[in-house]
């Protein structure tokens, strides 16, 4: 036990690791007693994709580390990628980001009509709880980026171009999962408490991934660019 306090107190602080699960604990609730739906499990974390992509473009505006990692300068058009280049690295990571975004969020809200094709079965969206829940993410976040990346200094060790492609390698890994879990659980039909599964799992991914992002593990490493 010991050992796992001590993980967490090195990966993130214990504030930001709390608001994360109690935030991941909202969809979790919404399923067991309020029988929401994969759709509506499905809008929230669209939503929290949105979140997160505002949360790395603030991320990247106060972000003055040069290196990439220790002795390696990432180069862009033959020239350091310094705090000076982020003005044009965030509009870039803004539309790339804005695009995957954008597709993501036709996929799950056109969801309905392509599964209404394979069973009699309706979806509906509850858009007050929704918002809730997605309100209790960006909190969550919000608490991250304030406690970790400017109380904790993050910051001043991170350079902007380390930021652009870092969110796709934990969205990529925790979407793929629920994707896949969404239709598993509509195509079978399984009921609520299988729903409940999908959440827990995607809420223990999320706590590992972000106790993994603050301790280093997901730091990119340097790529030179012409």
């Amino acid at each position: 036990m010991d050992r796992i306090v001590a993980w967490y107190r090195l990966g993130s602080s214990i504030g930001a690791v709390v608001a994360l699960v109690v935030a991941n604990l909202i969809p979790l609730i919404g399923v067991l007693f309020f029988g929401w739906s994969v759709w509506n499990i499905l809008v929230i974390y669209w939503l929290e994709n949105g979140i997160v992509g505002v949360i790395n473009v603030l991320k990247m505006s106060v972000a003055t580390g040069d290196e990439v990692t220790p002795g390696v300068t990432l180069m862009v058009n033959g020239r350091p990628a310094t705090s000076a280049t982020k003005m044009g690295l965030i509009p870039f990571f803004i539309v790339h980001y804005g695009i995957f975004w954008f597709v993501h969020g036709i996929f799950v809200l056109t969801l309905p009509a392509f599964f209404s094709l394979m069973s009699d079965d309706g979806m509906t969206l509850d858009l007050g709880p929704v918002v809730f829940a997605a309100l209790g993410l960006a909190i969550s976040h919000g608490l991250s980026f304030w406690w970790n990346f400017l109380h904790g200094g993050e910051y001043r060790r991170t350079a902007a171009a380390a930021l652009m492609f870092a969110p796709y390698k934990r969205l990529v890994a925790l979407h793929i999962t629920i994707i896949f879990g969404a239709f598993a659980v509509m195509f079978t039909g399984a009921p609520a408490a299988a729903v409940a599964v999908l959440v827990a799992i995607k809420t223990a991914i999320d706590l590992g991934l972000h106790l993994a992002e603050h301790r280093g593990e997901l730091t990119p490493r340097g790529v030179v660019t012409n």
